[in-house]
């Protein structure tokens, strides 16, 4: 490596030594803000819905700059129509199978999937398996799976990362049976989406790609979307915060205790406007379990919470056209609620607990 590369490589390693610092820094200088510089007590409503806002929001913001840089990164190197015609191929199934399981073993919440689903989208990777990393990487993670095999047995925990990868698998499969990728916005789109980043390409990218013009093409591009999402990101974040610290427990408890069917499609209506991580979730599941929720219905509210939630749509309009949105939408609402009907006929309650 010459000198110039030694001098890159050195900012590559100063600027990813940053990101890691601002990356565990945020809960601790979060909650410093939230509480002692601007005084909102630990516990209180307001507390937590400014803490809750301080944090995501860096976190995402963070998260989308990374991985979407990454994505591009890897891109710009990769034969893309080689991968895009091997994917598109009669193994689809399994191409939807790698998606929810990579979707698995990624620790985000519904919103911190998002960079990684649009890099995936303007890699023109198929629509399918991007849905499916997308459906399942918030419902599970291998920290809730320990949390569920330990509160709640591991046969639960089992059955439920089994939904989760079914739900990404089924997901993706319907999105490409109803032909779901023409309802992408521009941003996203397999062929729209490249027109404007054309000329840096061109410019970049020649015959044999250097690691400098990989590195322009992925800046270019990180650019180009963070400035289109990062706002939505602070709306619906600040949305979800609201939610987060104003939503009382005890609502939920008292209208979704009563076990009759209709339950069930009204925990997933109440999941939806909350905004939460699989792994916070599951001490709420534990909660709802042990003051007499029925088993399908808690798991119906906590995974509508974690697969779907406002400020995630809100991020997703800037991606999905609304007809995609709706779809989406009302497949994972079906799905947690067939889920739900299933865990409460396996799963009883007896005595608020399994």
């Amino acid at each position: 490596m010459n000198t110039k590369g030694w001098r890159q490589a050195g900012k590559g390693g100063a600027a990813l030594l940053l990101w890691l610092l601002l990356y565990g820094a945020n809960p601790h200088v979060s909650a410093w803000l939230a509480h002692d510089a601007l005084g909102l007590a630990r516990g209180s409503a307001t507390g937590e819905a400014v803490n809750f806002f301080f944090y995501d929001t860096v976190k995402i913001l963070l998260l989308l700059a990374i991985m979407v840089y990454g994505v591009a990164f890897a891109r710009a190197g990769l034969q893309t129509e080689r991968i895009r015609e091997k994917l598109a191929g009669a193994k689809r199934g399994l191409g939807y199978l790698f998606g929810a399981v990579f979707g698995a073993v990624t620790p985000f919440c519904s919103c911190s999937s998002i960079p990684l689903f649009v890099g995936f989208t303007t890699a023109r990777i198929p629509l399918g398996i991007t849905m499916s990393f997308l459906i399942a990487s918030p419902m599970i993670n291998e920290i809730a799976v320990v949390l569920l095999g330990g509160l709640l047995g591991w046969p639960f925990a089992a059955a439920y990362v089994a939904v989760g990868l079914l739900a990404g698998i089924l997901g993706g499969a319907i999105m490409d049976a109803v032909g779901a990728e023409r309802w992408l916005q521009p941003l996203a789109a397999p062929h729209g989406g490249l027109t404007e980043l054309r000329p840096i390409r061109a410019l970049t990218l020649p015959s044999r790609i250097t690691l400098e013009g990989r590195h322009r093409f992925a800046l270019h591009e990180t650019r180009s979307i963070f400035r289109k999402v990062a706002p939505w990101v602070v709306i619906g974040v600040g949305l979800g915060a609201l939610l987060h610290g104003f939503v009382p427990e005890e609502w939920v408890v008292r209208h979704l205790g009563a076990g009759q069917w209709w339950t069930v499609p009204l925990a997933v209506i109440a999941g939806v406007p909350l905004y939460a991580n699989v792994t916070g979730i599951v001490p709420i599941l534990e909660s709802l379990l042990l003051k007499g929720v029925p088993a399908g219905t808690a798991l119906a509210f906590c995974m509508g919470t974690v697969a779907v939630s406002l400020p995630e749509l809100l991020m997703l309009r800037q991606v999905m056209r609304w007809r995609l949105l709706a779809l989406f939408v009302g497949v994972l609402a079906v799905f947690c609620t067939l889920v739900g009907w299933l865990f409460n006929a396996v799963f009883p309650v007896m005595g608020g607990r399994l």
